[in-house]
């Protein structure tokens, strides 16, 4: 029999080597000792009898490590996620798989699966790796969302925490259901595509980030961002992108995912509509559901665009390779990813945009497309191609056949500021108060250092390099950023001294005038009457008119 371990959970693009947290496999059956035999780093081979008794399996894992997709146990509660707990059987996939838990005194554990007599129930190896499992002395949040039950699980390193959270914020619960329900009317369906869903939400100092699931989600979020106005904003917009995952990429999912290799990574060009399109129809979600205004939106969405354009990658990898690239670049990112890589969730939600508003002026618009996606192919679990994408666009605007193409693999930009002003709207550049040195300093305790030096800049052309420490600057000795800044000359040659590797170097230096700081984006003064109508109406994601 050969057993193996995933490598990695679906939605998140990184081999994870959960191997790594293994221990002390042993395989016994009828009382006999069988020796496991090593095939691979996750793989084992195990010789045992067809016809004899029951084959025992007993292993430890690791769990120490606080995220969505890895696993954390202590004596407040505990989170596994499920791939890098359960091991595969050979021939056992698609056979129904059972779960139970031994848990401390007064501890229950959540998991979105069916239960039967204490005992979890999945059809499959899927179903079970795709399920989350949070446990501890918590107490459930229920809300309803179009008549399906949902679960709010909240963990912030204490009893109470939900108690906690409602004391913080008394709407949350009713605001949840406003989100969940923005999701089903953006995809055009009655309800939600489980009839039951999980929420799990570990609040800790600092943090972002979500793993959807089929029929849950686990979120990280942090306590104190969670008590800012834009903070709860941001928390809303989390759990909006994770709940339409529901739909765009765990039911609606792209070819190279149906099915799930958990032991090798499949290389997938289209997930640049997955996450992409996700993460830009996730900011309307909070205005449509009634609790954000379209200035929010504006702000937010300017944001973004001001980081895309000021991402020098977006020059070196197009949108297609950032997706192919997935498991080796935007997951290990250092510090020269910003001049070699863009994200495709960024520049995804970037050219999102461009789609809706090219869309619109033929009288669609995106989501449009996502929900006749939805009834071609993910209701009926039908893996989509990146040519299905590009044909599904084409039918709202055929010139979209050749556009688009040339938007995902080429590494100019779309029209992005022709395509804001049709709705009235363009991006205003603030200039930094002082020359450019091409680099980020970072202040240590044994100095400043630099953090990021900007591929072709100043910095760079004189020969720094990322973890050289910045020591003087014509003379004049670097103790923190202010100092590098007001000692930098634009145009006018310096010295600068460095310290790499316990030797000082003198670099020739010549910084910049001031660059673009930032972009925000702003309503046009004299929009015509044509600019504010199509704004309005892109805002609340209504249909577009036209003549």
């Amino acid at each position: 029999m050969r057993l193996a371990l995933p490598g990695w959970t679906p939605g998140s693009y990184l081999i994870r080597d959960y191997v790594r947290q293994l221990e002390g496999l042993a395989v016994e059956q009828d009382g006999l000792a069988l020796e496991p035999q090593r095939l691979e780093p996750s793989a084992w081979g195990v010789t045992c009898n067809p016809s004899g008794g029951l084959l025992t399996i007993r292993y430890r894992v690791l769990a120490t490590e606080l995220t969505v997709r890895t696993c954390h146990l202590d004596h407040e509660h505990g989170f596994l996620a499920l791939a890098a707990v359960v091991l595969e059987l050979e021939g056992e996939r698609w056979s129904p798989h059972q779960l139970s838990c031994s848990l401390p005194q007064g501890w229950q554990a959540f998991v979105p699966l069916p239960r039967t007599n204490g005992v979890w129930q999945a059809r499959d190896l899927d179903q079970l790796i795709d399920s989350p499992l949070e446990a501890g002395p918590h107490q459930p949040l229920p809300f309803t969302v179009l008549g399906v039950p949902h679960q709010l699980v909240c963990w912030a390193g204490q009893p109470g925490d939900e108690r906690w959270l409602l004391e913080k914020h008394p709407a949350l619960l009713d605001d949840l259901r406003r989100v969940c329900e923005a999701c089903c009317r953006l995809m055009g369906v009655e309800r939600p595509a489980t009839g039951h869903y999980l929420v799990i939400l570990h609040l800790v100092d600092e943090g972002y980030g979500g793993l959807e699931h089929d029929d849950s989600t686990v979120l990280i979020y942090g306590r104190d961002n969670l008590e800012k106005p834009n903070g709860y904003r941001r928390f809303l917009q989390l759990v909006a992108h994770e709940y339409l995952h529901q739909w765009n990429v765990r039911r609606l999912r792209p070819a190279e995912l149906t099915p799930i290799d958990y032991h090798r990574p499949p290389v997938v060009p289209s997930l640049w509509f997955a996450e992409g399109v996700t993460s830009y129809l996730d900011q309307f979600l909070p205005l449509s559901a009634g609790l954000s205004e379209p200035d929010d939106l504006l702000s937010d969405l300017g944001e973004d665009l001001s980081r895309y354009r000021l991402t020098p990658g977006r020059a070196v990898q197009s949108l297609r390779e950032s997706s192919r690239e997935a498991w080796v670049k935007l997951y290990k990112a250092d510090a020269y990813s910003a001049d070699a890589q863009v994200s495709y969730y960024l520049k995804g939600a970037v050219v999102a945009l461009c789609l809706d508003l090219h869309l619109r002026r033929c009288g669609g618009s995106l989501m449009q497309v996502l929900q006749q996606l939805w009834l071609s192919h993910g209701r009926w679990g039908r893996g989509y191609s990146e040519a299905d994408l590009v044909q599904a666009f084409a039918a709202s605007a055929p010139d979209l056949a050749a556009t688009l193409p040339c938007w995902l693999q080429d590494l100019d930009d779309p029209d992005l500021d022709g395509y804001l002003s049709s709705v009235g709207l363009f991006l205003e550049a603030e200039m930094a108060s002082t020359p450019w040195a091409g680099l980020t300093p970072r202040q240590e305790s044994g100095g400043l250092t630099a953090a990021r030096v900007v591929r072709g800049g100043p910095a760079e052309r004189a020969g720094v390099m990322v973890g050289d420490e910045l020591v003087a600057l014509d003379r004049q000795r670097l103790k923190n950023p202010e100092d590098l800044q007001r000692a930098l000359r634009a145009h006018q040659p310096q010295t600068l001294l460095i310290a790499r590797r316990s030797q000082l170097r003198s670099l020739a230096f010549c910084s910049e005038p001031p660059q673009v700081e930032r972009y925000r984006l702003k309503r046009v003064d004299d929009a015509t009457d044509a600019q504010r109508i199509a704004q309005q109406r892109w805002l609340l994601q209504q249909p577009a008119l036209v003549d």
